[in-house]
């Protein structure tokens, strides 16, 4: 144990020493600002980054991989909270309470929880990492692919404390996340499942246009409608005191936070089981667990304070089977693994014995980079929370731009977008009529974890996956997130149907909304009905679960009371009474999409850069009437920005416009067309 700690002293006093310390800074700024623009995430940051240090040695290119790795689901708060768009698919939770708090005047208090809850998470995580390594082989050699599917049931089984007070909506709503991850290729035969011979699909749905469609989208759609700030009349209200009472609030629920952190550390070890999912079992975790969970999605800080001690903390767990076994836990780690390999380093045994001063240092950098990038986020919180009180006709041109490059990231096709205004659509409706879209997020991330580990259990083990111990000591934590949600429900609807007899058969809305998903889900079976019976056994079982408690909710919605006030729920409160006639919210609705198609539209046109530039300035300038000369210096200044981020800094490889095809010495002297 004494060169244990010798080592690790050692390490520290490398790590300090000039330039790793600037570097390791350079990367915690850098991971700062590639956070806060959605749909990025340190996956892409660090693709980008590990050729450039080729030349360095590996404790000072792990300080510059960590610094980004460590704070991206640091600063992904910040879009979270101030647009309700998830920075990383990690953030998705947070925006739920965060992004209420910030529409109530509240950021600065959602900063300095969320910034605080997250250092000490990701200490947390590093400190296991610290004293774990070597004692954690003999867990990871047990755990295999029944354990791997009992968590994935675990992970679905949250969909019923996700749903609140409207728990058929949210089973639906996970049945119809689990049938779009399906589309694809299947996994056993490549029979090709919904694809309608689109060959974008053949891979599958990208989760980056699902998850901002579904919660991106819908907040700058209200925005526009609403036409008001963020914080609306509250805005007046967002001081930097009320930052320090959220870092108040972190004490003051200290047992919550070290509890998620330990959930996130747990899990984050585990291989497959990814941000988005971790973020989503630690926020139901939460609210299962939390006196007056009611007031969960209404802004309540614990709602920001659970998912972000998880976020930071699964890094430590990341690192875990990472450095100790070869087995990267995540995206990121399999880029990490990636520059284990290309500075000559072996995971495994020699990375706790002759390599152990570069695995010291590894643990310092993700301590110190949450420690630097927590305060470097206190300090800017101030500044960061005026974005709260920014008018819609400057925050809308800015923001909708970086969301659509955000999506095309996903798979650099014309496809993301296409799905991003579909999904944008859906959670839209979804929305106005109460239906949570948390759980169709998770079901759609959980779909195919679900069937690659089911086929292996089976295949493996047969039916006696379900007697090992672990299975059933999961099997139990789901019959204990189930029981009270389902009891709820039957008791609801004993009370809340009425007699046929006495019953008004008029179809509302959002009855009409059910039934189309009904229709949805009947296509779906009858065109599944012709492929191979093993590429049907999860699909089809989706769709039928589906398609039995949409039924339900369709019969509590035309029988019953009227849910659309009721539906309490963590993935935001119940839609506010909108003080605007329902036919202008809806025609604003209407041309907030016809403006996003026309961006696409554009884009397609002259390239994308350009695009943004001139809808910049013809949104500004005509759609919401601001001058001219100050619309254009907004076109300019996004338009540089754009092209020095995401061209000269990312290197996108943005898609041939029509323009460029028209005039080729133009495409080949900017590269932008």
């Amino acid at each position: 144990m004494p060169g244990q700690f010798d080592m690790a002293w050692h390490a520290l006093q490398i790590l300090l020493a000039w330039p790793r310390i600037a570097i390791l800074f350079l990367g915690v700024l850098i991971g700062l600002a590639i956070g806060c623009m959605p749909g990025l995430g340190g996956v892409v940051a660090l693709a980008v980054l590990i050729p450039f240090t080729y030349n360095l040695d590996a404790p000072t290119s792990f300080a510059l991989l960590l610094g980004v790795a460590a704070v991206t689901t640091t600063s992904d708060l910040i879009p979270a909270v101030l647009f309700g768009v998830p920075g990383t698919v990690g953030a998705a939770a947070t925006t739920i309470d965060g992004h209420q708090m910030a529409r109530q005047g509240m950021a600065g208090r959602a900063f300095g929880a969320g910034f605080v809850a997250a250092a000490v998470g990701g200490l947390f995580g590093a400190l296991v990492l610290a004293l774990a390594v070597p004692l954690l082989q003999p867990v990871m050699l047990a755990i295999g692919s029944p354990e791997l599917l009992a968590f994935s049931i675990f992970g679905l089984s949250m969909v019923a404390t996700l749903s609140g007070r409207a728990p058929l909506k949210g089973l639906t709503a996970a049945g119809l996340g689990l049938m779009i991850s399906m589309i694809g290729s299947g996994t056993q035969t490549g029979t090709l499942r919904w694809t309608f011979n689109w060959l974008y699909l053949f891979d599958g749905v990208p989760l980056i246009p699902v998850t901002l469609g579904l919660f991106a989208l819908p907040e700058l759609a209200d925005l526009a409608i609403n036409r008001k700030s963020i914080a609306g009349n509250n805005a007046g209200s967002v001081k930097l005191s009320s930052q320090w009472e959220g870092v108040r609030d972190v004490f003051r629920n200290w047992w919550l936070v070290l509890r998620c952190s330990a959930l996130g550390t747990a899990l984050g070890v585990v291989p497959g089981i990814g941000s988005a999912v971790i973020d989503w079992i630690v926020y139901g975790y939460a609210l299962r667990t939390e006196k007056n969970p009611e007031r969960f999605g209404q802004g309540d800080v614990r709602g920001v304070i659970a998912p972000e001690s998880s976020n930071n903390a699964k890094e430590g767990g990341h690192l875990v089977p990472t450095i100790a076994f070869g087995i990267p836990a995540g995206a990121s780690m399999t880029l990490l693994l990636g520059a284990f390999l290309l500075h000559g380093l072996t995971p495994g045994p020699d990375m706790l014995t002759k390599n152990l001063d570069v695995t010291y240092s590894i643990i310092w950098s993700l301590t110190l980079a949450h420690i630097l990038g927590t305060l470097i986020c206190l300090v800017g919180a101030r500044q960061l929370a005026r974005f709260a009180e920014m008018r819609h006709q400057v925050l809308l041109p800015l923001i909708m731009p970086i969301v659509l490059v955000a999506t095309f990231q996903a798979t650099r096709s014309w496809g993301d977008l296409y799905f991003l205004l579909m999904f944008g659509s859906l959670g839209w409706i979804m929305k106005r009529f109460s239906w949570p879209r948390p759980p169709m997020v998770l079901g759609f991330v959980l779909g195919p974890i679900f069937e690659r580990y089911l086929f292996l259990s089976l295949q493996i083990y047969g039916a006696r996956w379900v007697y090992r111990p672990v299975v059933i000591a999961i099997a139990a934590l789901i019959v204990w997130a189930l029981y009270r949600p389902l009891t709820d429900t039957v008791k609801r609807l004993a009370q809340q149907v009425t007699p046929l007899s006495r019953a008004h058969l008029k179809l509302k809305p959002r009855a009409w909304f059910t039934l189309t998903l009904i229709a949805v889900i009947v296509g779906a079976l009858i065109t599944s009905s012709d492929w191979p019976p093993i590429e049907q056994i999860v699909p089809r079982t989706a769709c039928w679960a589906a398609l039995i408690v949409a039924v339900l909710n369709l019969i509590t919605e035309v029988f019953g009371a009227d849910q659309a006030t009721a539906a309490l729920t963590p993935h935001g409160p119940a839609p506010e009474p909108m003080s605007l006639p329902a036919a202008i919210a809806v025609k604003r609705a209407v041309e907030f999409l016809l403006w996003l198609i026309g961006l696409v539209a554009l884009a397609a046109l002259i390239g994308f850069i350009p695009a943004i530039a001139v809808f910049v300035f013809i949104y500004m300038g005509f759609g919401f009437k601001e001058k001219l000369p100050r619309s254009a210096v907004f076109a300019a200044a996004m338009g540089v920005f754009c092209w020095v981020v995401f061209d000269r800094g990312l290197s996108v490889p943005w898609p041939q416009a029509v323009l460029g095809d028209w005039l080729p010495a133009l495409r080949d002297s900017t590269g932008l067309m």
